[in-house]
């Protein structure tokens, strides 16, 4: 199956490097490009690509409104890019349903596996600065939700709790299933539970619920 991608960055230089090394991939098909998040959405709608690769700074619409818009909308996986590894804007980019995020200087293979892996409906949460920056920002965030943390965790049973746990621990599946004696189906199901009871969209909404409910604390070994 082709992946087909949408590349919005306001550097017209960066779009176009980026545009070439995955249009070059026989399974990633470049849709359209954009220069602005406006652009972005409108291509979007416009295409309905799989993935939709989004600069986080960019005018006229910067890349947060615009992947608050086209995660609301669509059923796009949005991976954003950022220049710094602390970017301010990170967590507000997750928060709107970002399925990760890449520096710009990221390495030809590590792109093109990025947009493979989001594609596929995974979220980039291995690397351990993405677990960092996510603790961060949800450390310094004001809860948004209006239910009460305890209310929302009141929603899973106590197998769905520890495997939200270990979900912001950065985990796969097959590592929680060895963790909690379980077999990977079996996790499968737990996940797809805490997904559907908390209203996420995906693994990377789970981190973030995980740590504003306080399951988790940021910087505290699990």
């Amino acid at each position: 199956m082709t992946v087909r991608i949408v590349v919005a960055d306001d550097q017209e230089l960066v779009r176009a490097g980026f545009s070439m090394i995955l249009d070059a991939q026989p399974d990633i098909e470049v849709v359209a490009e954009a220069g602005d998040g406006a652009e972005a959405v409108a291509a979007v709608r416009e295409h309905r690509p799989d993935v939709l690769l989004l600069d986080i700074r960019m005018p006229t619409m910067d890349g947060i409104e615009a992947a608050d818009i086209v995660c609301a909308e669509t059923g796009c996986r949005v991976l954003m890019l950022t220049t710094f590894d602390l970017d301010d804007y990170v967590y507000d980019a997750l928060r709107a349903g970002a399925s990760g995020f890449l520096l710009k200087d990221v390495r030809r293979d590590d792109l093109v596996h990025a947009v493979r892996v989001v594609a596929a409906g995974e979220s980039l949460l291995a690397p351990s600065v993405t677990r960092k920056l996510i603790a961060e920002f949800t450390s310094r965030a004001v809860t948004r939700s209006a239910v009460p943390p305890s209310e929302r965790l009141a929603a899973l049973t106590s197998r769905e709790q520890e495997t939200l746990q270990m979900i912001a621990r950065g985990l796969s599946n097959a590592e929680i299933a060895v963790a909690m004696v379980l077999s990977e189906h079996t996790v499968k199901s737990h996940v797809s539970n805490v997904l559907t009871k908390l209203g996420l969209r995906d693994r990377v909404q789970a981190v973030i619920a995980a740590y504003e409910t306080g399951l988790t604390v940021p910087g505290r070994s699990e």
